[in-house]
């Protein structure tokens, strides 16, 4: 038997909460499972370990998984879970946000966590729209795409969080699919273990509120056509536009903040 079908997953959740509000084949769900698997296989301590989320789909995360949890206000994520390391230098600290949570309103702070490389695991779920109030353009919305803010389709350029992420310092960066759950759980157990900031990002999907307005009603085509727009190819992301999966960017030499800071509080004590 492997050891994927040996995950009690039931002890990492609020089963009382369960099932989840999100729509069928929905991409959290895979998501989360994957989040689950990485941390069983890492055996990381499930109570030193805090799970933050804001508004949106994603917020789920932190009412139906068992640990320490936060549900923060709209794009603040990072903010809350800044305090908290820097309170808790020893914990694992995990945020789960959307691409409209954390690229739009959450923008600001995720560039300066990323410039402060503080040890932080950043989970975006990159579903080009804001998936729970009714689909609306999102800073990865692609271009040409429509919505009810866009019906005539999106004019503005796509954002890459990614490439944002490298150029503001970030010491980890990664991108996968929804579509490979294999490669989610390579990428998701890397940023884990990574001691620094650490973004993973989800291409996954929305069926509902993107793709019935963009010919991707069902899940499964959906979740072709994101496949489909991925690659392990540098040349044929940069020819093709498609999205670039894998670890982009890991420069684990990169001192991290709250260790900064601890030396700074020491150092400072003895003067």
């Amino acid at each position: 038997m492997s050891k994927l079908a040996e995950v009690d997953y039931n002890e990492y959740l609020r089963v009382d909460r369960l099932p989840t509000t999100w729509c069928a084949g929905c991409g959290d769900g895979a998501i989360m499972k994957v989040l689950i698997r990485a941390m069983d296989e890492l055996q990381i301590d499930r109570d030193n370990t805090a799970i933050i989320s804001g508004i949106g789909c994603s917020g789920r995360f932190s009412g139906y998984l068992d640990f320490n949890t936060l549900h923060v206000t709209h794009g603040r994520t990072l903010p809350f879970a800044t305090g908290m390391k820097m309170a808790h230098p020893d914990g694992k600290i995990i945020v789960v946000s959307g691409d409209g949570d954390s690229l739009a309103i959450g923008g600001n702070h995720f560039i300066h966590a990323c410039r402060r490389n503080i040890d932080i695991c950043l989970i975006i779920i990159n579903n080009y729209t804001y998936g729970l109030t009714g689909g609306q353009v999102s800073p990865s919305s692609p271009m040409g795409s429509s919505s009810p803010t866009a019906p005539y389709g999106s004019i503005d350029p796509t954002f890459d969080a990614c490439e944002l992420a490298k150029s503001a310092g970030a010491s980890f960066v990664s991108r996968t699919v929804v579509a490979s759950p294999l490669h989610m759980d390579k990428m998701m157990k890397a940023a884990l273990q990574h001691k620094g900031f650490a973004l993973v990002e989800v291409m996954s999907n929305c069926h509902i509120n993107w793709g019935r307005k963009n010919e991707y009603a069902a899940a499964a085509d959906l979740i072709k056509h994101l496949k489909d727009q991925s690659t392990f190819s540098a040349e044929e992301a940069a020819q093709d536009g498609k999205h670039l999966l894998g670890i982009l960017q890991n420069k684990p030499e990169m001192t991290e903040y709250s260790s900064r800071y601890q030396e700074l509080v020491a150092g400072a004590s003895k003067k």
